[in-house]
């Protein structure tokens, strides 16, 4: 297993104008990160070689891996000529990914109002032929795309491995995020034992849980069901860490594993400890 940590996780510093991107990799080196996966919220490698280049060159320095990439994408209810747009789009944000090196990608495929289960079967075609598009192109660079199970219209198990399974493509795969199934109030275990075999990189995020009969507040936000989330430490929310990481040795996963923290402590520190822990845990398990 390589553990590592999401640029994502120092969002909070970056934003603050605390961190920037080379002191991400700088940050993920000290605490013994194998690699770090870029997340381009805030600024724009297409736009910024230099950062690109600087980015580079820093996780050679540091000796962290650049893990995967990770950016938004809509394919749903657009018509043709918006679609191939958008496609051609994500394909430029391939060739990012290969400038840098990495070897994984993560690009969303939907968000729409109308999240039921016979609107993802409508777009289900056009979702899958502009993934199959897009994993075909970054096979020439032996780049492995993915879709992450958020933004609640493909954030299900079941929706997640239908793409896959449609797209059926070796290099397209899933961004498994532990955390991101209770959004859409699928239980956890059930989500990872469903998806783990489709993984080409897993997220471990940590929430607390709280019913629909709870008010919210400051940094909650409400589950596709009306439950209510905040993103905590991981090892410190309602997730049971423990089961999951138990099951992931039981079923030989060996691969690449990423701290996400978003919760409301200092992210510097909310990273660090939910590092340490699933370092700690895995190899004591």
């Amino acid at each position: 297993m390589k553990l590592g940590i999401s640029s994502y996780s120092l969002y909070q510093a970056f934003t603050a104008g605390e961190m920037t991107v080379p002191d991400m990799i700088d940050f993920a080196a000290s605490i013994g990160a194998e690699h770090i996966e870029i997340v381009p919220l805030g600024f724009n490698l297409s736009q910024d070689k230099q950062l690109l280049a600087d980015i580079k060159s820093r996780a050679q320095q540091c000796r962290v891996e650049l893990s995967n990439y990770a950016i938004g994408a809509n394919f749903a209810d657009l018509d043709q000529q918006a679609l191939e747009h958008e496609i051609e789009r994500v394909k430029k944000e391939v060739d990012i990914a290969a400038e840098l090196g990495i070897k994984r990608m993560r690009h969303d495929v939907a968000s729409s109002a109308d999240r039921s289960i016979s609107n993802f079967l409508k777009q289900l075609p056009q979702l899958t032929y502009a993934c199959q598009q897009i994993a075909d192109y970054a096979q020439s660079y032996g780049i492995t795309t993915s879709v992450e199970n958020h933004g609640y219209f493909v954030q299900h198990s079941d929706r997640v491995q239908s793409l896959v399974e449609q797209v059926n493509r070796e290099n397209f795969r899933t961004t498994l995020d532990i955390g991101n199934f209770l959004c859409v109030d699928e239980a956890v275990h059930s989500g990872v034992s469903n998806n783990l075999s489709f993984a080409s990189i897993v997220h471990f995020k940590d929430f607390y849980y709280r019913q629909a009969s709870y008010l919210g507040g400051e940094g909650w936000f409400q589950t596709s069901h009306g439950n209510w989330l905040r993103g905590a430490i991981v090892g410190h929310g309602d997730i049971d860490i423990v089961n999951v990481i138990s099951y992931m040795k039981r079923a030989g996963y060996d691969g690449h594993v990423t701290i996400e923290f978003e919760g409301m402590e200092p992210c510097k520190q909310g990273t660090k400890l939910g590092f340490d822990y699933v370092r700690k845990l895995w190899h004591s398990l």
